[in-house]
């Protein structure tokens, strides 16, 4: 068996590893690297693999980092079935789209100003033509039913407790005569977080391919989330500003609406008015209303008691971009949560512009931010930020909930593997964080009795 790793390799983004057993390519996840834009650019271009040696794709789940560049795989030939869970099939066929339309138009903007330099136009990474493509390639699988993508490889997803339809991927294959067990985490998500069911435990895992995000600190305690919110969002409510919210279209988004639906009809926030200003958090939105066979007994016996767990009386989902920029002219105080998560496209950008100059404003960072992109700066409060090539002073509160990460920390992923079984694990490869984070949860996984913990670099091969 051999292991090489194209993306997340001590960086956080653009999850891509290929395993190469029994006579087949299997590439699990394949995602956008997201940081600085230069380098972005050439890195999502670039895949470092031919496309038509790739037998199958193994998807964790929908969230751009792990699944965004499979339409530019598609685009560059690679003709071979993606697997992935039910929920995440649907995600992904929106995700897929809008990430196509946000990079065309994108591409327009820039070559204009190109044109008129004289220089070479760009092309969008993909089109919806190759995001439709890469979507009728999807096979979707439900969680726990074992499937064998090809020959003497036997799979099965688990419930990643992440986003909707996340997976831990559990791949079964012969080595020398000898049956071993490869897990791929994607990403860990934590318990008790609303809507979704808890992480799932796999069992007697031999070789372990795992994120460490947040593998070198502890969120806040979860149980204390709803009222940080609260504390935030009734700061805006006395200074009548606006509260404007980057996060992710999947996940994050349906999290914050279930919250501030639970502060509202418990009356602990004023009745001001919520905006989720994103298409493709109103898609996804109604995809996770569907899916209910994701949800935990919490949000099953929310909606039993004829609540819907993302809509409520203040709560309004944009329709069109007029209504979107109607918003900069509205007097606050309202919330407004847009995309992208990390600010690095999306409507998000022109709210950020538009607010982060007025010191009765509050940005509420509720995840992780990448190095180099517009969340980070802000996250780090940097005095001035540039967005869209203008510099802005950052006067706006900027205020940070951690506990609203989907991300396990340290503590809780150490907990998931010590109940999987951590001293049966051989070897372990920690992927998706910065450098000094991957080695400080290398650490722990020694110290908790993995026998061989790597730290991969970018384009690594391993022979196992």
């Amino acid at each position: 068996m051999k292991l090489t790793f194209y993306g997340a390799a001590q960086e956080v983004t653009g999850s891509s590893h290929m395993l190469s057993v029994n006579g087949s390519n299997v590439l699990l996840d394949c995602g956008l690297f997201q940081g600085r834009r230069k380098e972005a650019f050439e890195k999502n271009r670039n895949l470092h693999v031919d496309p038509a040696e790739i037998d199958l794709i193994l998807l964790s789940h929908a969230h751009m980092d792990h699944s965004g560049n499979i339409p530019t795989l598609v685009k560059q030939g690679f003709t071979g079935p993606i697997y992935c869970t039910d929920a995440t099939a649907d995600l992904c066929r929106i995700m897929f789209r809008d990430c196509a339309y946000i990079q065309t138009k994108d591409v327009e903007y820039v070559n204009k100003k190109r044109i008129r330099q004289g220089k070479n136009p760009f092309e969008p990474l993909y089109t919806i033509e190759d995001a439709d493509k890469a979507a009728a390639q999807i096979r979707s699988i439900p969680y726990r039913q074992e499937f064998e993508p090809a020959a003497n490889l036997k799979v099965k997803f688990y419930d990643a407790g992440h986003i909707l339809g996340s997976a831990f991927t559990e791949i079964i294959f012969k080595n020398n005569g000898s049956t071993r067990k490869l897990m791929f985490t994607g990403d860990i998500g934590r318990r008790d977080i609303p809507i979704l069911r808890n992480p799932e435990p796999v069992k007697e895992i031999d070789y372990l391919i795992t994120e460490s995000t947040y593998g070198d600190r502890r969120h806040q305690d979860i149980g204390n989330t709803k009222y940080e919110l609260q504390r935030v969002v009734n700061t805006i409510c006395r200074t009548k500003g606006k509260l404007i919210i980057p996060a992710f279209s999947i996940g994050r988004t349906q999290h914050i609406v279930y919250l501030l639906n639970q502060l509202y009809h418990e009356e602990r926030i004023c009745p001001l008015p919520v905006y989720v200003d994103s298409p493709l958090s109103s898609a996804a939105t109604a995809i996770y209303s569907r899916h209910t066979e994701c949800w935990d007994e919490n949000a099953l016996r929310f909606m039993k008691l004829a609540m819907m767990p993302f809509n409520f009386e203040t709560l309004r989902y944009t329709e069109d971009l007029e209504q979107s920029k109607s918003l900069n002219d509205m007097p606050g105080p309202m919330i407004i949560i847009s995309a992208s998560g990390m600010c690095e496209a999306g409507r998000v950008l022109h709210h950020l512009k538009n607010n982060i100059e007025d010191e009765r404003n509050i940005v509420l960072i509720v995840g992780y931010m990448a190095e180099n992109t517009l969340g980070r700066k802000i996250a780090d409060k940097q005095t001035s930020v540039k967005i869209f090539g203008e510099t802005l002073s950052l006067r706006a509160k900027v205020e940070e909930i951690s506990a609203l990460s989907a991300h396990a920390d340290k503590y809780e992923m150490l907990e998931y593997f010590e109940f999987c079984g951590i001293r049966h694990i051989d070897t372990a490869f920690c992927m998706h964080g910065e450098r000094e984070t991957l080695e400080r949860f290398a650490g722990t996984l020694r110290d908790n009795g993995v026998k061989n913990v790597h730290i991969p670099q970018p384009l690594q091969s391993f022979e196992l």
